[in-house]
């Protein structure tokens, strides 16, 4: 009887505080048998390395559209290898361009180009959750069957407590082993 492979997640990490937690979700997947594929943001890379995500995972971290030492277009070819597409953290700037469908980066331009199940984690102070236009983004983006886990209400990095915290990462990594995968 053949072996299943393992499962294959392409996790994106966007610009915030809460980036730190995104090298718990992958050493989790890994842990759980996954084979786990990073998508950094710019400015995600300000607040944590991109080798400390490419030795959890085992694999290179990928930052640019247009990476010239590729031969290959990183965002179609990331798209046909995922079974599930998780965003953690997402800002309030990257679910803003989600909702207006902008491909102006790797992560956005991915997130487009992805025909399975994208699983989106908010992590944002309180007041930028609670805006209108927040709000409606996350509206927009449901629309498109984006999935959106949290945020949670707690500590939040500005030191305030309300809506806006990144769900936990074990919650994320068992959100995650249970999403249905990709048809292929």
């Amino acid at each position: 009887m053949a072996r299943a492979r393992p499962r294959r997640v392409v996790l994106g990490v966007t610009g915030g505080v809460a980036a730190y937690k995104s090298a718990e979700i992958v050493r989790g997947l890994v842990k759980a048998g996954c084979e786990v594929r990073c998508v950094m943001t710019p400015t995600a890379t300000k607040f944590l390395g991109p080798l400390t995500l490419a030795a959890l995972s085992r694999n290179p971290v990928s930052e640019q559209l247009h990476d010239p030492a590729l031969w290959e277009m990183a965002h179609l070819s990331l798209a046909g290898w995922a079974d599930l597409l998780l965003v953690a953290p997402a800002t309030a700037d990257f679910l803003a361009r989600l909702a207006a469908g902008r491909a102006e980066g790797l992560l956005d331009a991915l997130v487009l180009s992805y025909k399975g199940p994208v699983a989106v984690c908010p992590a944002l102070d309180c007041e930028m959750w609670e805006h209108p236009a927040t709000q409606a983004n996350v509206a927009r983006v449901k629309e498109f069957g984006y999935e959106i886990w949290g945020p949670e209400r707690g500590d939040l990095a500005s030191g305030k407590v309300g809506w806006g915290r990144l769900l936990e990462p074990a919650e994320i990594v068992k959100r995650a082993l249970a999403a249905k995968p990709a048809a292929r």
